[in-house]
């Protein structure tokens, strides 16, 4: 399966999340103000605060949460990196394909992960993409909200980012 076939699944199952059909065996748990969602399909863990809906979701690949004012989205996925992308080719692809005419506020690449966070089109987006499983897996989350809620949003980011975890099991 191509990259952009892979991406147009996971858009699907974005989609199919809002629809409302079934839910993912997904683990959550409620610690500390945070739900947590764990994937170990693809062996990842990610936390969200308890005003944000966890929506059902038709594959493990993909996962939606929205706020219970509906204003911010939250989506946690994983693909296969079946171009052989690198984490810079990647990041680049992102910026073409997701965010073309963002205005970038920060982008940390480094060899395994990066960053990308700005304001589209009168959304801040924030998205942080780890490859995993010696970058055979993407995954990823990114946080929509609107730009006038920026600091009402940022500390939500700070504490998904602080619970996010990613690992190399179930490679095969």
């Amino acid at each position: 399966m191509s990259h952009t076939l892979a991406r147009a699944a996971l858009a699907a199952a974005m989609l199919a999340a809002c629809l409302g059909l079934p839910a993912t065996d997904g683990a959550a748990q409620n610690q500390g103000g945070l739900t947590t969602y764990r994937n170990e399909r693809h062996g990842f863990t990610v936390g969200y605060p308890a005003q944000f809906i966890a929506l059902p979701a038709a594959t493990e690949d993909a996962r939606l949460f929205v706020s219970n004012d509906d204003k911010a989205r939250l989506l946690v996925g994983t693909l296969e990196n079946t171009d052989n992308k690198t984490v810079a080719q990647y990041q680049q692809f992102l910026l073409r394909e997701s965010y073309a005419g963002a205005t970038v506020t920060y982008a940390p690449l480094r060899e395994k992960w990066f960053v990308l966070s700005g304001v589209r089109n009168g959304t801040s987006f924030y998205q942080r993409v780890s490859f995993t499983c010696g970058g055979r897996k993407i995954v990823s989350w990114a946080m929509l909200f609107p730009e006038g809620q920026k600091a009402t949003y940022e500390p939500i980011i700070e504490k998904v980012h602080r619970s996010y975890s990613v690992s190399d099991r179930n490679c095969g």
